[in-house]
This record gives C-alpha cells, structure tokens and sequence, in this order.
C-alpha cells in the first residue's frame, strides 16, 4: 500500500506538477478491487477540475505506461529479483468509479513475488538518529499502584516500543511525588507505626486515613500541613537522623522496591526515575527567573501563572508558604529531562483528569521556552472501569490496585481453562487495554479478556502457536522426505537442473490466500500510521484482522500434505514473522504452544 501511494504520487507529479500525498485504502467489500484512492476528489478544487475528468486522466497515464513499475513493498521485502529483470509491477488493473475514485487491483504475481521474497528484518528509519523520551505510569511513593497505573504503564511501554522500531533513541522515564501533600497525609498516619515491620500495604492504609484526619478534622489538617513542610526539609537537605527521617527514607525506599517489583512481574522496565524532589529546585529556580521577567506574577502572597489571559485557567506555582507545587516541579522535570538528553521529542502520558492541569503548565513554559513545548506531547487515557461501572477512589481506598486486575485475570484464565500460564494471562491483560484507542474510559473485563475467540489476547496467541505447528510439521514432512529445508520451515525440492520450484512459476492464489497476502501487504503502513499518530490500538486491531484471515485460509486452504504445501507453508511463516513482530511491539511474548 505504500508502495502503490508512492507511485501514485509520482504519476500527480508528472501530469499536474503537483507535491500531493494521495490517499490509498483497501476497497469496500462492494467493490471489485483490492485498492481505493479518492485522489481525484482531493485534487478537484485545486485544479479546477471535474473529479471524474481527473480519475480518468490518472487511469490513461497508468495504462498507457504499462501500470506502476515499482519495488516490492518498501521496508517489508527485497527486490524480488537479483539479476537485473524487470521488476514486478503491483498493478493488475486500474478503473474509476463515480464520484472520482481510483480502484486499483493488484496482480496476482506482485503477491506472490512479494512473499516469495519478504524480508523477515522488518524496520522503519522514520526516527534515526533521534532521541525520544516517553514519560509513564508515574506513580508516587507512598501509594499503592492502582489499575490506572497499570493501563498508562502497559500504553507507555507499547508507544516507547513503536519509537524504538523507527529507530530511536528511546528512553523510558518514570515521575513520581516523593515529597508533597500526599506523603505528609501518609507520614501524619505512619508514625503510629513501627519502622522495622513496616510494609507497602501498611503505606496504602496510612495514606487513606491520614486523607480522611485532613479532611475531616481541622487540628490534623494543619498538623498535615506543618509535616508537608518539615518532609520537605528532610527531603531537600538529606537529613536522616531524626524517627521522622528515618521514616519517611524508609517509606520511599518500600515504595520504590515495590514499583520495581511490579514492572518486572509485566515485563516493562525504566531507564530513568525522576523523583519530584530532584527536579523541584530547578523548577523553583525557572519560576522566580520568569518571575522577575513577567511570565508569572504574585497574588495573595504566591506565584501564581494567569492562564486567563490564554483562555485557560490560573494555577499556584509556589504557595504562600513557599513550597513548589506539583506545576512547579513540573516545569523542573521538562528542563532536567533536556539537560540529561537534549531530546527530540518528549512524550508525556497522563490521565484525562491531568489535561487542563498539562495546558497551564505548558503554556507557561512556551512563553520562555517555546522550542521545548513544540518538542512535547501530551497523551491523556481515561478511566478503566469494571463492568457495572463502580466509580473508585485511592483517596477512599476502594480503588482496584493493578496487582488486584493481574490476580483477577489469572482468576479467570484458571476458571475458564484451568491454565495459570503467566504469559497468557499477561497478554490477555495487555492486548484488553491496548486494542482501545486511547483517550476515552474504557470497560475491562476480565472474563472477556482470557477468551480464546473473538478480540482477545489468547486468541491472538492461538493463532500464532496453530502457525508454528504447521511450521513444525513442514520441517517434519521434509526431512522424512530428504527434501531441502533451510531451518525455517520452508522445504523446496530441487529440479534436474539444480533451480527450485518455489519461486521458479506464477501460480495463481486461492481467494483466501490472496485476501492473506493483502493484509501481510499492508503491515508497514499500519506501522507508519501507529508510529506518527502514537497509537498501539491500530496494531492491535491489524494483528486481529490478520488473524482472522489466517484462520479463513487454514479452514479452506490444506497446507501440509496439498499440492501448493511448498508455497503454503512459505506464506504460513510470513504470517507468523508479521504476528509475532506485532505482538512485540504491544509486548507481548508468543509461547511455544498453548
């Protein structure tokens, strides 16, 4: 599919000298065509123009010049011959249909020398060179991970593996409040503890009763806010000798203990841990600057950012006490993480509920150091609720913790299959969360999560592991017949004069296995999209369709013992190259068999 924009954007080139980038989806259903471009309709007003007049146009040049002459898929296949023939063309035929499409069939030819010759090292250097930042899960020490924590961490990892597979530099940063008002409401209950036996779960209890002791009673609210400072000081000046101390370093070091702990148990790990602390004098620091500079202002005795000016709305920088606020560090974190990587692009995911909050906070940025706000994305996911859409709240302690959504899938899997196998029910979990487009709530349940139909993780891995052992057995059939086999799988027997079948004719592709072909084709502009749009969901959603139609050209196709098992078993080790890659890159691990 790329390779025939490509080309189509070529032939707009030559007949209008025009730098536009068409438009190709596959065709609808009702159409007779592997292809749809609405280039025509585009390209209408531009050249003032009839659509029709301009389809028709493109279709002479294309037919008068014999079709495209182009490479095999770019970044998915080698040129599909070595010895200075012809290329294969893609384009079998090429027609208009009203209002002023373009509907394009690829030969059968072009899909078979295009499997024939797929390259199984599948790579985009659509970032080389760059270095990317992808800020997630952020969870603060002294709280207990919640199921919000687990989808932005499950996200986070999928879109740092995209930017990995363009070719970046990708680090993967982790944020966290280890001072503040939430560490204070959790100390102000901990100290009724004792610090040898102290626990992560001990830390969850304190935090909701020491919310409630602020909330609710005026005495404890300003002995919270006295502590909040005092934290503060210790944090700042490192100071370890006093029970407060003591505590509160041995608080942050379960909690961070704990967050490891978990990352590891789902596969996901951190190059880098910014506490709020260690950015929070550099932020202090940039705010009194533009301070004096005008970009923030005094009211009521704190720094505030009048967002109003920007349609937006105003926020405390530093409170009247003279503590930074979490917009404050903020602003530190985004100039630390450009001292430690002068990066090209830094992407920030957060829940929704932080998307108004992000706004004042960049905006004021932008208005000292726009280059930087220009280099940041900010990626928001909404809430993941149960079935019966139960609203939950760490503050009251009936939030669902991630070990919790982990446990109840491994629940599931044991119930409905009897299985506790740990891959499984991480990629159920993982592809649950990651075949949503982000943005929107999403519902998570997990008895639909470990089904072996439909849109599901399992079924995904059921269709890889049925692929394998056609594979198996092709390794099988050609080594009891003394066949040739490479070792992937693939056997070809030799002719009298030393050339091999596979790859030596043109065959003709059954309808199933042409409409298998097409989707394999359209893999690397799936990617390209994911990459640029920052969205794992469409990998997702393509690895699902392409299953599908490989369980259609199992039922339909016989491959090991048919007439075509040479060819069939080629196409089988294509397909599994593309699942397994994709799967990779929303990480998730195919096991050998289920």
């Amino acid at each position: 599919m790329q390779d025939l924009k490509q080309e189509l954007k070529k032939v707009i080139q030559k007949l209008y000298n025009l730098d536009f980038d068409p438009e190709i989806t596959p065709s609808p259903e009702n159409i007779n065509a592997d292809y749809s471009s609405n280039a025509p309709l585009k390209l209408a007003k531009e050249l003032h123009k009839n659509p029709m007049e301009i389809a028709k146009e493109i279709e002479t040049f294309i037919s008068a010049k014999g079709g495209f002459r182009s490479a095999a898929a770019r970044g998915l296949a080698r040129s599909p011959r070595g010895d200075g023939r012809e290329r294969r063309d893609p384009v079998a035929d090429i027609d208009v249909s009203a209002p002023g499409f373009l509907n394009i069939s690829l030969s059968d030819d072009y899909l078979t020398t295009f499997i024939d010759n797929f390259n199984p090292d599948i790579s985009s250097d659509k970032f080389a060179g760059k270095t990317v930042i992808c800020e997630f899960s952020d969870p603060n020490p002294f709280k207990v991970l919640h199921v919000g924590h687990l989808y932005t961490s499950i996200v986070g990892d999928s879109i740092a593996r995209l930017f990995e597979y363009a070719g970046a530099k990708v680090i993967r940063a982790n944020f966290g409040g280890d001072v503040g008002l939430h560490v204070a409401k959790t100390m102000y209950a901990l100290e009724k503890k004792p610090l040898d036996s102290l626990t992560i779960e001990d830390i969850a209890k304190c935090y909701v009763e020491g919310t409630a002791a602020y909330d609710d009673n005026e005495t404890s609210h300003q002995e919270i806010t006295k502590l909040n400072k005092e934290i503060y000081r210790i944090n700042t000046e490192d100071l370890h000798d006093s029970d407060l101390a003591k505590l509160y370093w041995r608080g942050r070091e379960l909690s961070y203990d704990y967050f490891n702990q978990f990352y590891d148990s789902i596969g996901i790990k951190f190059d880098k841990y910014y506490p709020e602390s260690s950015v929070a004098g550099l932020g202090l620091k940039t705010v009194k600057e533009q301070l004096e500079k005008g970009v923030y202002e005094v009211s009521s005795g704190a720094v505030i950012f009048n967002g109003e000016k920007f349609g937006l709305h105003t926020r405390v920088f530093i409170n009247q006490e003279g503590v930074p606020t979490y917009e404050t560090k903020d602003v530190g974190l985004i100039f630390t993480k450009w001292q430690d990587y002068h990066f090209d692009k830094s992407v920030v995911i957060t829940g929704s509920e932080q998307l108004d909050y992000m706004k004042v906070v960049l905006k004021s940025v932008e208005q000292y150091a726009p280059d930087l706000v220009e280099k940041t994305a900010h990626l928001t996911h909404g809430l993941v609720k149960l079935p019966g859409g139960v609203k939950m709240s760490s503050r009251k302690g009936n939030f669902l913790k991630a070990v919790d959504v982990l446990d109840m899938v491994k629940d599931a899997l044991k119930t409905e299959y009897d299985s506790t196998d740990e891959v499984v029910s991480l990629a159920a979990t993982k592809y649950a969360f990651l075949k949503y487009k982000m943005g929107g709530d999403i519902i998570f349940d997990p008895k639909e999560s470990v089904k072996m139909t439909g849109n599901s993780g399992p079924y995904l891995l059921y269709a890889c592991v049925r692929a394998k052992k056609i594979l198996s057995k092709g390794v099988e059939n050609a080594q009891r017949a003394n066949i040739r086999d490479d070792g992937s799988g693939i056997a070809s027997e030799p002719h009298d004069d030393g050339r091999e079948r596979s790859g030596s004719r043109v065959r003709i592709p059954t309808p199933s296995e042409r409409v298998l072909m097409k989707k394999i084709l359209e893999y690397n502009a799936v990617l390209d999209e994911a990459v640029s749009e920052m969205a794992p969901h469409k990998v997702a959603n393509y690895l699902y369709e392409l299953a599908q139609h490989f369980s259609r050209f199992y039922e339909s196709c016989p491959v090991i013992g048919s007439d075509q098992e040479t060819e069939r078993v080629k196409l089988v080790k294509v397909y599994l190259n593309i699942m397994t890659h994709g799967l990779n890159l929303l990480g998730i691990n195919v096991p050998e068999e289920m």
